[in-house]
Parts: structure tokens; C-alpha cells; sequence
């Protein structure tokens, strides 16, 4: 370990490790994020090593110094984003991507590889068009996008600061130590366009600008890695995949407004980035990059990492400070003085998201036009998204400002599985809108979202098939915004309460015509009265499925049917005795044995007994379609199983 000791050793490190990678003669890079791990990703880095090594070969992939050289290694990488799709392999310095890889596996790979020069074909990601992808950018997944934040993850070993210096990290910081004051760094962020990640929006380049302004000492630097949206990874895996460019971000931050402390705050819930993280900062301290007199320089600054108690609301800026210190997690009330002013213990704090730190080493580096380029005039740089739900490829993306939905949804990822029909996208987490199909050429970016009603959130975007009920999707968000209010202001505590019971009830055939009117005053009584962002977006998902889908409403409410097939109040099941066999599968899997009937004989359904799960419309054989769902205005036929949100 070759301690830092001025901005130009940080360029002589940069090219030694840089010449030691350019000696490795093959890698097997494999994913080890979080998703890939549940998979099994660590039994084929451990086939990898194992096989490798009784080859004779130096099996771990350490940055090689002159003189030394490696025919092949193995080493652990971040999130690559196919989730779906993993484990992932990546051989380099070819770019062979291989998915779904298991250990078995591996045998094939090293003897394709080290042997023949050939690719293990049945592990290769198959196109839309039929064409096998040999590499990561020939995966129609991947084609699309343009990552940048997500640039490292998946390209470098998380636990290794030398493979952050190879990719030109800490150059930036180098570059403003000796080329720019605080005033030029906050200048550049500012006509980059940067807006915070972390859902709201604001330009980061007035933030930083009021943090330096701010007269009081001492000042705080803050990374707000709570992702508290449901089915939200976003935030997790850079802090998994690549920790360094967020520990040099928020150095940068400090630099700029003159703080000496930061703290990120993340999830209990995600422990591999909290050791990961906690391993990085030792790195970065090791190496002079971090703490005491960074780089020789005589700037001080030093991270620590806190571990939040997973409430949603803990997102919001005064909640997250409040809970640092050890106090419950509510936001203050208004009016309040900014965080920037009065944040972390009662003194100036300079807080943003896990992605927007992640982009400040590159906009140093490549430049605020750079940066502008991408994107709108509005909303510069890319968007990371946790694609999700009824989609064929889900996983992690990054694409440019103003890309369409249509885009991400059928290009990106591959459209509706199993010849489905689209029906809406959510973006923006529990706070955000549904869209239909005939907003699919919407713009992504943070004003023509608003617009359509939506949000563009800290990242989630759920896809949803026609088999989807719009209102029990209202019904779902609300629940878990109910349910995450901090209970401080009664707009909040009692109106997304309220909302509710009333969708409650619409579900369950109770509703009544005037409880749409109903909905939409309550909904923009708790938009209007709410203490902070959790209750002020609460009602979107309401409005917006109200807006674009309120045939279905008018189904439940007047019709008392559920279109969807989903709400089971509005269901129920039946056998055609014309059609029924007498096969006994529908029979054997009922939980509460509501089906009875002879083998070969008609069987019937007691709807006294009967729970709408619906496990018999899966199990009855499609050659016999005899069990339907039953609705006013909709009967299921079999096989098509119901996808309940």
C-alpha cells in the first residue's frame, strides 16, 4: 500500500494500476451484487477459483506489477443490472457475457475460454431477434442505455480501491485540489444541470451554493442512501458496486462548502452495502484519499456510516437528520429554514442522494457541457430506474433524460412476457402516478411527468399487464403510505387513511358513485395540508387511476365486477360440467377443500367454502378449460393466472 501524499501521486497511481490491469491476461468477472448472490453467484466464483487454481495458476486477480502476469483470475464485481438474468459472468478482456451461470457451469467456461478460444453457447443471452449477444453492449437490454452512475458496477472488484484508481477515481478530487476553488467546483455542478436524484428534483448546483453560504460551523455533507420504495434497488447497488465514487462525490461536496464531517445514512435492511461501504472508507483512509490532510493537502474530512431503522419517511431531509441524532424521524414542521442552513445537530448540512454524489466525479472530470449534453434542457444527465413488474427484462437501467417510456418498456425491456397486453407504468415509488398506453411516447424527465401526474421519484418504475385491477393498485400504495405516515399532521394521519377505507370498500363491492368525487376532494385535502413530501404525493396513485382508468372505478362501483378478475369480493369461481373431466387436480389443490366430485365424474364448487385464490384455474389442464373466473363483464379462461399486485 502506496500512501497518497500530494494530487500528482494520485495520477502516478492511476497509471500504475492502470498498466497492472493491462498485464492480466484473462478475467472472469462475477457479479456479486445483491440479486446474483441470492442466485448463487458465490458458488461459481468459488468453482472459478477452485478449478483455476488446480491448473496451477495464481488464481486471485491482484494488480500486477511490472514483472508479473497472470494467465486468468477470478474476482467479484457489483450489480451488472440483469437481475433477472443472473448470475452473471463477464470474461475479459473479450467482454463473453454469460447469464443465468451456475457452477456446473464453470468447467465449460474455463475449457471455452483458456483452451479452445471458443464461447460456451446455451449461456449466452438470447436477442428478441433471435441472435445470440457474445457481449454485454450486443444485449438488447444494455444497447439503450447510457450508463454512467452504473458505469462501475459490474466493471470493477467494490472491495478493491486500487480498481477505482484504474478507472481514473479520485482523479477529479486531484484536479480540484490543485485547480479549483470551492467557488468554481459549485460553479461547475451548477452548469452541469445536476438536479438531486433523491426524487425531488432540485437544481444540486443552488444547494451546494447555500451550503457554502452559510456562515455557521461546523458544517455536515450527508448521502441519503434510505431507498425506502418498494421494489426499489436503485441507490443499494451503486453503494454495493462501486462505494468509492461516493465517498469522492460527497469529498468533492465538502471541499466545495468548506465541511469537515459526512454521514451516510443507509438501510439496515441492505448489510452487504453497509460492509462494503465500511470497507471502502478504511481503503480510502488507508490510501490518503479520505480523513486527515487528503492527499497532503490540509483538508480534513472524514464519513461515518449510520444504519436507519427502514422508515420510509426517513427519506425526507429534516426526518433523516433528526433520526442521526437519535431522535424519532419526523419531518419539522413548516416553516422551517432549510438544511443547508439548519440541518445535522442545528447546523448547516449539505444532503443528497446516493446517485448524485456518484455523478459529481464525472462531471469534474468531463466537464459541465459534457454532462449537459445528455438529456433535456430541463433535466441534464441520465435517469437509473428499478424496472420491474409485468416486463420480460427487469432488472437495473440507465438511460438518458427524455428517452420515451415507450422506449424503456419494449426496447429496453422487452415489453409484456408471455404475449401479455401493456395496461400502465408507475414511476416514482408509493408517491408516484399510473400512466396508460396512450401516454407511452411521455418524455422521461421531471416536467413532463409532473404533467402527466406522475413523478420521477428516487427510481422505480413498475410495468403492468391488462390482467392488472388500476384500483387495487391504488389501493396497494396507499396502504403502504398509510402505513410509513410519521402520524404528525392530520392531513396526513387520517386523509391517506381515509383513502383507504374508501378504495377498501370499493374493492369489495361497497363502493358507491359519489365516492370517486370523494377521492379526488380528499386527495388534494391531504396534497394541501401535508407536513412534507410523503403526504403531499401520497394521493397520486389515486388521481392518476382516476384520471386515465376511471372506467374501472365505475366497474366496481355501479356494475359491482372487478374487469381485472382480481378483486375477489367480485369474483368467484366456477366448473363447466361440460368441460370438467373430473381429473381431481382442481380438487387435490384447493387449500380449503371447497371442490368435491368423484375421479372422472363432474366436479362442482362450493362457494360457501370457496377463498377466489384461484388455484384451481391454474391447475385445471388447458385441454380441458373447465374452471373459470367469473365476473359481470369477465370470464378468465384457464392458464391465463391471474397476476393479483
Amino acid at each position: 500500500m502506496q500512501k497518497i501524499n500530494s494530487p500528482s501521486e494520485m495520477v502516478e497511481m492511476r497509471d500504475l494500476c492502470q498498466a497492472a490491469f493491462a498485464r492480466q491476461k484473462v478475467r472472469f468477472l462475477v457479479c456479486a451484487g445483491t440479486g446474483c448472490i441470492a442466485g448463487g453467484s458465490m458458488e461459481v466464483y468459488a468453482e472459478l477459483k477452485r478449478l483455476i487454481g488446480e491448473r496451477g495458476i495464481n488464481v486471485d486477480v491482484e494488480l500486477l506489477f511490472e514483472g508479473q502476469e497472470s494467465d486468468a483470475g477470478a474476482a467479484k464485481s457489483g450489480c451488472h443490472g440483469f437481475c433477472q438474468m443472473g448470475p452473471l459472468v463477464r470474461v475479459e478482456p473479450k467482454g463473453t457475457f454469460y447469464t443465468k451461470v451456475k457452477a456446473s457451469d464453470v468447467p465449460d467456461i474455463i475449457t471455452a475460454t483458456l483452451d479452445e478460444d471458443t464461447v460456451v453457447e446455451r449461456l449466452l443471452f438470447k436477442n428478441p431477434d433471435g441472435n445470440k449477444a457474445l457481449a454485454e453492449h450486443d444485449v438488447s437490454f444494455y444497447s439503450r442505455q447510457t450508463r454512467i452512475v452504473l458505469a462501475g458496477c459490474g466493471t470493477i472488484e467494490p472491495e478493491d480501491i486500487r480498481n477505482y484508481f484504474a478507472v481514473d477515481g479520485y482523479q477529479a478530487l486531484a484536479d480540484i485540489f490543485q485547480n479549483h476553488s470551492p467557488e468554481q467546483v459549485i460553479d461547475i455542478v451548477t452548469k452541469s444541470g445536476l438536479r438531486g436524484r433523491g426524487g425531488g428534483g432540485f437544481p444540486a448546483g443552488r444547494k451546494w451554493k447555500a451550503g457554502l453560504d452559510a456562515k455557521a460551523t461546523p458544517k455536515y455533507v450527508v448521502c441519503n442512501g434510505d431507498e425506502g420504495d418498494p421494489g426499489a434497488f436503485m441507490d443499494r447497488s451503486v453503494l454495493e458496486g462501486n462505494p468509492q465514487a461516493v465517498l469522492e462525490g460527497m469529498t468533492i461536496a465538502a471541499y466545495s462548502i468548506g465541511a469537515r464531517y459526512g454521514v451516510i445514512y443507509v438501510r439496515a435492511e441492505y448489510p452487504l452495502a453497509v460492509v462494503r461501504l465500511l470497507k471502502a472508507i478504511e481503503q480510502a483512509k488507508e490510501y490518503g484519499v479520505l480523513g486527515e490532510n487528503i492527499m497532503g493537502t490540509g483538508f480534513d474530512f472524514d464519513i461515518e456510516v449510520f444504519q436507519g431503522a427502514g422508515a420510509f419517511v426517513c427519506g425526507e431531509s429534516t426526518a433523516l437528520t433528526l433520526s442521526i441524532e437519535g431522535k424519532r424521524g419526523m419531518p419539522r414542521v413548516a416553516p422551517r429554514p432549510r438544511t443547508t442552513e439548519v440541518g445535522l445537530y442545528d447546523k448547516p448540512t449539505l444532503l443528497n442522494n446516493v446517485k448524485t454524489f456518484a455523478y459529481i466525479p464525472d462531471i469534474i472530470r468531463r466537464g459541465a457541457d459534457w454532462f449537459k449534453a445528455i438529456g433535456t434542457e430541463s433535466s441534464s444527465g441520465t435517469a437509473v430506474f428499478a424496472l420491474t413488474g409485468h416486463i420480460a427484462n427487469s432488472g437495473l437501467i440507465e438511460v438518458p433524460m427524455g428517452i420515451k417510456l415507450r422506449e424503456i418498456i419494449f426496447d429496453i425491456g422487452g415489453g409484456i412476457p408471455k404475449g401479455g397486453k401493456f395496461k400502465a407504468v408507475q414511476t416514482g415509488g408509493p408517491s408516484g402516478g399510473c400512466l396508460p398506453e396512450s401516454l407511452l411516447d411521455t418524455p422521461i424527465d421531471y416536467d413532463s411527468l409532473d404533467e402527466a401526474g406522475s413523478i420521477m421519484g428516487s427510481g422505480g418504475m413498475v410495468i403492468m399487464n391488462e390482467k392488472t385491477c388500476m384500483v387495487d393498485v391504488a389501493k396497494y400504495f396507499l396502504q403502504f403510505t398509510e402505513e410509513e405516515s410519521c402520524g404528525q399532521c392530520v392531513p396526513c394521519r387520517l386523509g391517506t387513511k381515509q383513502l383507504l377505507e374508501i378504495l377498501k370498500d370499493i374493492c369489495k363491492g361497497r363502493g358507491k358513485p359519489e365516492d370517486m368525487d370523494l377521492l379526488v376532494e380528499l386527495s388534494h385535502s391531504v396534497h394541501g395540508g401535508s407536513v412534507c413530501g410523503l403526504g403531499q404525493t401520497a394521493a397520486n396513485p389515486v388521481l392518476t387511476t382516476l384520471r386515465y382508468f376511471k372506467s374501472e372505478y365505475e366497474a366496481h362501483i355501479n356494475d359491482k365486477c372487478c374487469p381485472a378478475g382480481v378483486c375477489k369480493d367480485l369474483i368467484s369461481f366456477r366448473i363447466d360440467e361440460d368441460k370438467c373431466k373430473g381429473c381431481t387436480l382442481c380438487a387435490r389443490a384447493c387449500p380449503v377443500s371447497a371442490i368435491s366430485g368423484e375421479k372422472k365424474e363432474v366436479h362442482t364448487i362450493d362457494q360457501t367454502l370457496c377463498i377466489q385464490c384461484g388455484i384451481c384455474l391454474d391447475k385445471c389442464p388447458k385441454k380441458f378449460s373447465a374452471v373459470e373466473c367469473v365476473s359481470p363483464k369477465i370470464i378468465v379462461t384457464p392458464k391465463e393466472k391471474m397476476e393479483v399486485s
